[in-house]
């Protein structure tokens, strides 16, 4: 949910003051905000944490934005990306869209319209079918692998991704043994390869990725 303590945003800036002014309004309003003054920076957070939405500058040292952007999505990253920028004309806010921005701001802006866009981002953040929220972490299905709250991109198994979509797509749901197996492991002849998947899923993300509901299931945890 937009403006929630679990909204983590990335402001790519090199304007030190702009950056801390934009931080300090977002903060307040309650968003998770990571800082970077370059490029080089950016991508870096961008490919090691997941993040909610970008805010990236479209003229940054080391590496600008409209490569940010395209490298970013060459990496399949799903956040959703705010470009701000001081070239305003319809050719550069078409060149910003075209690399993998979402959205376009032109400089000097309103904080109150900057808060807008990313809310409106947030929510198409929220109803995108590419990712489903496990806690703080993600489940990338369109990579088919689980992202920790560190960034960290976990390799999953054909059927401990599917395992865990199941789970993820109705995250207050229990899953009774039998139900999991029918829709996983429809060829398996008893419900306790569901029990070993289980097994398998917390080996890799942890103990609370999955919670036991005690002669009922099992339904999703968090990472």
């Amino acid at each position: 949910m937009c403006g929630a303590r679990s909204t983590r945003l990335l402001l790519v800036e090199d304007d030190a003051e702009l950056s801390d002014m934009v931080t300090e309004t977002l903060v307040d309003e309650g968003y998770l905000v990571d800082q970077a003054p370059d490029g080089q920076r950016g991508l870096h957070l961008g490919l090691t944490r997941p993040y909610d939405v970008m805010v990236i500058d479209r003229l940054l040292p080391a590496l600008d934005g409209l490569n940010l952007v395209t490298k970013l999505r060459a990496r399949a990253v799903p956040a959703r990306a705010l470009m701000l920028t001081a070239l305003g004309t319809v050719n550069d806010r078409i060149a910003g869209l075209d690399a993998g921005a979402d959205d376009y701001l032109v400089k000097p802006f309103d904080l109150d319209e900057l808060s807008a866009r990313i809310r409106a981002l947030c929510r198409r953040t929220s109803d995108s079918t590419d990712v489903l929220r496990i806690g703080a972490g993600i489940l990338d299905l369109s990579l088919r692998d689980a992202v920790l709250p560190d960034g960290t991109r976990v390799a999953l198994s054909a059927r401990e991704f599917e395992l865990l979509r199941v789970l993820a797509a109705r995250p207050n749901t229990v899953h009774s043994r039998s139900e999991l197996r029918r829709r996983v492991f429809d060829e398996a002849a008893a419900a306790s390869i569901v029990d070993t998947y289980v097994y398998y899923l917390r080996r890799k993300l942890g103990r609370t990725a999955i919670r036991t509901v005690h002669g009922l299931g099992y339904r999703l945890g968090m990472l």
